[in-house]
């Protein structure tokens, strides 16, 4: 795809949008919330697959009407993550725009989840040389929809946030790229544009104008 000119980086959501991790999570999440008597379905889990674990604990306490071990859960579902990371595979879509641009334009990930999670997953599926930075929800005061993710990966690439373009699949991330005023793309309809279009233009779609 052709980058515009004033874009200088570009900024990945990892679970999601680099790697099809949503399957995963979900699984690990109702796999460890089953453990203290909270049976979600899959369905549940699929609105909120763009959320750190605080926030989606905090819809399941609200779901539950409880109070629940916040330290257990979030152990026992990233051990079921990394015991199954061999089963990941990345967006080639969106990974290949990675490895197009790696080396041209700085290049950075920015994500919601835990460090060692992304880190791990980025390894594991061999991504993790494409990007000069890794921010995650350590590294922030706020998860997304907050700006502070996004601006922190473009603070670290020591670029402005409107010479930044945002890869996303999640509202609650392409809010966040939206307050950072940083230009975005949602991958979802990248993917689905995928096939060359009638008049053979070559569509890119965006939260904002660039």
């Amino acid at each position: 795809m052709d980058i515009p000119a004033h874009i200088q980086g570009l900024i990945f959501d990892c679970d999601g949008t680099l790697v099809d991790t949503p399957p995963l999570y979900a699984a690990a999440w109702m796999a460890a919330l089953a453990e203290f008597g909270a049976r979600l379905e899959l369905e549940w889990f699929r609105p909120r697959a763009g959320l750190s674990e605080d926030l989606l604990l905090d819809d399941v306490e609200r779901h539950f009407g409880t109070t629940l071990p916040r330290e257990d859960v979030a152990r026992l579902t990233r051990a079921h993550v990394m015991d199954n990371l061999h089963s990941l595979r990345e967006i080639q879509a969106v990974a290949n725009i990675a490895r197009a641009q790696a080396g041209r334009l700085q290049l950075a990930v920015a994500s919601s989840g835990p460090a060692e999670i992304v880190q791990t997953t980025l390894e594991a599926t061999g991504l993790r040389p494409l990007f000069n930075e890794i921010v995650t929800i350590e590294d922030v005061a706020n998860a997304k929809p907050a700006p502070d993710l996004f601006l922190e990966a473009a603070r670290r690439l020591g670029l402005a946030p409107d010479s930044c373009l945002v890869f996303e699949d999640s509202a609650q991330g392409l809010q966040a790229a939206l307050l950072a005023g940083m230009p975005a793309i949602d991958i979802n309809k990248l993917m689905a544009d995928t096939a060359p279009p009638p008049d053979g233009l070559n569509r890119v779609y965006l939260r904002k104008d660039l």
